[in-house]
């Protein structure tokens, strides 16, 4: 097939091609770093270097500012959601123009969607959000891809979970402190993290692409959360290192602001039901499995 992903040469978006490239499919990225774009793949730079005889089958579009890179200023914000809403806007008006419709559009998202309220019930694809920011950014985002089901193209939001995999994503941030012995439960430790390994998100890619009575929203998490405290114990576990020292709240609060507060004091208990009742077999079903694959 042909396929355009924008957001190709991030953490995700590499992995993807990479799998895809195994099946011999034809791969174009949209990404601002194309000197990081491997052969065979063709690497654009804009959407309007796109020409409406163009063909491509799939779209996944994963672009967007990293989100927990910086403090939450206004400025840092606007930057985060002009980010994804400006290219999946530029994507709407090529889906518009070119002659030969894609039959799918896989949209990036996040488990951020359900928002910051505190509950230990069980999260599924129907749930709403709320007006935290991570909420607003998915919601908003969201909607902008939505508009290709009305020209008739399938369309899968991925609302992907705390990522796990090797060389990057959240696992890379929080290594360093677990391998001196400095690792600890954040806050109390009761908030849920619902995780995913990579191989998993391409997984669910893949079976988006294959299946297709999957549509709407999809959440990219394992059958599996755990709370934070789990999710430190383990860790501790799988790098043979004490986990003792807790990073209070008042901490993260002073440290990062709103961004501490919604994307580590809060989390909520996210399950894959869409993917699941599809029949899609998670590879790595449990956590501990997960963290010695990815280290």
């Amino acid at each position: 097939m042909n396929l355009l992903i924008t957001g190709g040469t991030g953490f995700i978006g590499s992995a993807l091609c990479a799998r895809l490239l195994i099946d011999n499919h034809n791969i174009t990225v949209l990404s601002r770093h194309p000197e990081k774009v491997p052969s065979p793949i063709k690497a654009i730079t804009a959407i309007s270097q796109l020409k409406t005889a163009a063909i491509f089958d799939i779209i996944i579009n994963l672009a967007g500012e990293p989100i927990a890179n910086k403090r939450w200023s206004n400025k840092q914000k606007q930057r985060i959601l002009a980010s994804r809403i400006s290219i999946t806007e530029q994507l709407m008006v090529f889906l518009r123009r070119v002659a030969h419709k894609p039959k799918l559009l896989i949209n990036g998202s996040a488990i951020g969607y359900y928002g910051i309220s505190k509950t230990n019930n069980a999260i599924d694809e129907h749930s709403a959000g709320d007006e935290s920011f991570s909420s607003q950014l998915c919601q908003q985002w969201e909607t902008v891809a939505l508009q290709a089901e009305a020209i008739g193209i399938r369309t899968c939001l991925l609302r992907t979970g705390i990522v796990l995999g090797k060389g990057g994503g959240a696992l890379s941030k929080m290594l360093l402190p677990f391998q001196l012995g400095l690792g600890g439960k954040i806050g109390d430790g009761k908030q849920w993290m619902s995780w995913i390994h990579l191989d998993d998100l391409v997984g669910i890619i893949l079976y988006c692409i294959t299946d297709d009575k999957l549509t709407g929203a999809i959440n990219g998490t394992s059958p599996n959360p755990v709370t934070n405290q789990e999710f430190t114990k383990t860790l501790g576990k799988v790098l043979k290192r004490p986990t003792i020292l807790p990073m209070p709240k008042v901490i993260i609060k002073l440290l990062m602001g709103q961004m501490g507060e919604e994307l580590l004091l809060a989390g909520k208990k996210i399950l894959p039901m869409k993917v699941s009742a599809a029949g899609y077999h998670f590879q790595y079903q449990q956590l501990e499995q997960a963290l010695i694959n990815s280290l």
